[in-house]
């Protein structure tokens, strides 16, 4: 219950530090001719956050109930460590959602999901806002396994609401790079280089907090000022402010591509492998994208 109190005011401290970190953006961009803000966009952030946190609210008590049921059979009781279980809450919090993270690169069905959050072509702070929509649907699955050792819901919540406030302010080309900071925690540059379609950065850098698990299972990109300007958005952009479209177009060109592939086999490959996957070579998955750029296709 204490940890509930918390996340509610760290709601309320959350919405002033955005507004002032937002409009200083927006000074900033126009002062130095940076164009890093268009209001179409910005609305559809604030729109699909509207969204997403609806969902989230509606999914709450289900997420509650199943944390609840499988804390009873926790591994590990903290009450002695209240420090160490902050600190591990927080860290573990971290890692569980870079799991979710990786499954919406790697997986056609939660990238349909997950491609609302990279549609956007700006890179500024109201672009962390621009949630995947539908994800509380099967997020709270991933943090599961944190009940198992130890801790309870509410606190889960509280550390992945720190985890998304920070992850929401390095979303902004006015700070790039923090010396030492940015060795074990992810920096502007760090996820400048996630947001980027350039083919070397495509899936790199899923990290919130930590950098340091994309060092770890090794999808950790550095921004490299020797290669091509970062170009934001996806590698096919909507070329669209639409709302829906921004919802529903990787859906229904799944769709139609589950109707079209021939054969089961392919079917399932367009729901479950990896986006761009197609049976006949007509798109490119990322891996495919980097193996042309390296054998001599260069970026754009």
């Amino acid at each position: 219950m204490q940890s509930y109190w918390w996340e509610q005011i760290m709601t309320i401290v959350t919405v002033p530090i955005y507004a002032v970190t937002i409009l200083t953006e927006i000074i900033l961009s126009n002062v130095l001719h940076r164009k890093l803000y268009d209001t179409r966009d910005t609305l559809n952030n604030f729109l699909m956050t509207l969204l997403n946190t609806s969902l989230d609210v509606l999914m709450r008590g289900v997420f509650i109930g199943y944390m609840a049921w499988a804390f009873q059979f926790r591994l590990i009781n903290w009450t002695e460590h209240a420090w160490l279980y902050w600190i591990a809450v927080i860290i573990l919090t971290d890692l569980a959602y870079w799991f979710v993270h990786w499954m919406s690169h790697m997986v056609r069905f939660f990238w349909a999901v997950h491609t609302v959050h990279h549609s956007s072509e700006k890179y500024n702070i109201t672009v962390g806002f621009r949630s995947s929509v539908f994800e509380p649907l099967y997020r709270g699955f991933f943090f599961l396994p944190l009940a198992f050792l130890g801790f309870e819901a509410a606190d889960v919540v509280l550390a992945f609401s720190i985890q998304q406030l920070y992850g929401s302010l390095v979303h902004t080309e006015l700070l790039r790079r923090i010396p030492g900071w940015d060795w074990i925690f992810v920096s502007p540059s760090h996820h400048a280089v996630h947001h980027a379609s350039n083919p070397r950065y495509l899936d790199k850098n899923m990290g919130m907090i930590f950098i340091v698990w994309d060092k770890l299972f090794g999808t950790f990109e550095p921004e490299d000022d020797h290669y091509s300007k970062i170009r934001y958005g996806l590698t096919s952009n909507l070329n669209t402010h639409n709302p829906a479209v921004v919802l529903f177009k990787e859906w229904g060109q799944m769709i139609q591509d589950v109707k079209t592939a021939p054969g089961l086999k392919n079917k399932l490959m367009y729901i479950f492998g990896p986006p761009g996957w197609s049976h006949n070579g007509s798109r490119k998955t990322s891996v495919q994208l980097r193996q042309e750029e390296t054998t001599g296709l260069q970026p754009d």
